[in-house]
């Protein structure tokens, strides 16, 4: 659509936020295939200079609307003069791993979830296999990663670990069978099953204060609190988050997408859960705060001994945080290990061509 009048100038503004490192890669392809075929100029806008190195020959850093540093590219990435491209440029740390044998605190057997296929009266019945045949087991205070592109079913798994998508096989969690509890018996435990949702900015409701957002599940799972405690724990959960207690009396329209999914971490933590599934937890983020936000999640867990599940399309967050890697495709579960087998030695051709696509999209 943008390209059908032939212009003279394409503005790219953040073409491949949230999209799988695969896919990231196409577009960037036919971008400058683009760009190269039509003799278009360019001006790419992205808070990612991984990115930006692929096309810029000159680059402007932006900071509180201010253009504060303009160089031909090679200059900039490799002599940054201003913080905030020193911070931009700055790689997301790698987090330090927990030794030793750890319990296990979920395990899941043969796992399947399946979606029927809308058709005609007269057609065969068709579905898909969003998860197909899926086992593994999480272990209490270690982080496991599950990364795939989009539609290979790793969100759908996050959510049939928290018995919230219709699920099929056995998990059990601590001594307890999930798959034989009902609706009743689950909500006791909801509390110790956690979820952080991929974007902050539809998973807070628009008409509900901060406060009132993080204190709800406290209203289910402790309803003899009284007003003032549960104000008390609103106001530790936002502090643990880094962010300022005051906060609880606005609404979220009013915070940045980084402070929002601080919101939504806090609305998980104040109910002390166990395992907490982080689905794209900083895939709708700029650069910045995606390295704030995994050393938030890591401080949290060393805290309270939290396990996490990190489903992710990005591998640097992944390959940082996660203690095991599985690698998902059309469902299934191809190719599982240790972060750094899986960072460093891939066997399977799939995650090969996922690392290969992260580097050449700056991801990894």
């Amino acid at each position: 659509m943008a390209i059908s009048c032939s212009p003279d100038v394409l503005i790219a503004d953040e073409p491949t936020t949230a999209l799988d490192v695969t896919v990231a890669a196409r577009i960037l392809d036919l971008l400058a295939e683009l760009k190269q075929r039509l003799g278009m100029a360019m001006i790419f806008i992205s808070h990612d200079l991984g990115l930006v190195r692929r096309f810029a020959d000159a680059i402007h850093v932006m900071a509180a609307g201010e253009i504060v540093e303009s160089r031909p590219a090679a200059e900039i990435l490799s002599r940054p003069r201003h913080g905030a491209t020193q911070r931009l440029l700055a790689s997301a740390p790698r987090l330090p791993r927990p030794e030793g044998p750890a319990p296990e605190i979920l395990t899941a057997r043969n796992i399947n979830v399946r979606f029927p296929l809308r058709s005609g009266w007269f057609a065969a019945k068709r579905e898909i296999k969003a998860v197909d045949d899926v086992s593994l087991t999480l272990r209490q205070g270690r982080t496991f990663g599950v990364v795939g592109e989009s539609g290979s079913g790793k969100s759908t798994l996050g959510r049939a670990l928290l018995k919230l998508a219709p699920a099929s096989g056995a998990i059990r969690f601590e001594d307890r069978d999930l798959a034989k509890l009902d609706a009743a018996a689950m909500r006791a435990l909801r509390r110790s099953l956690q979820p952080v949702f991929q974007d902050p900015y539809s998973s807070l409701s628009p008409r509900m204060r901060i406060g009132d957002i993080i204190g709800e599940g406290l209203l289910v799972h402790e309803p003899a609190m009284s007003r003032e405690e549960r104000e008390e724990r609103v106001a530790a959960a936002l502090a643990e988050v880094r962010l300022d207690p005051k906060l609880r009396n606005r609404l979220p329209q009013a915070l940045s997408g980084g402070q929002r999914q601080r919101i939504a971490i806090a609305r998980a933590m104040i109910l002390k859960p166990r395992l907490v599934v982080l689905d794209e937890p900083t895939s709708a983020l700029d650069r910045s705060v995606q390295h704030e936000i995994p050393a938030l999640l890591e401080t949290l867990q060393a805290a309270h001994g939290l396990t996490y599940v990190l489903i992710s399309h990005g591998l640097a967050v992944v390959g940082a945080m996660a203690d095991e890697i599985a690698v998902m495709k059309d469902g299934r579960i191809i190719e599982r290990g240790s972060a750094d087998e899986i960072m460093e030695n891939p066997r399977e051709a799939y995650t090969q061509a996922l690392i290969a696509a992260a580097f050449r999209t700056g991801d990894a």
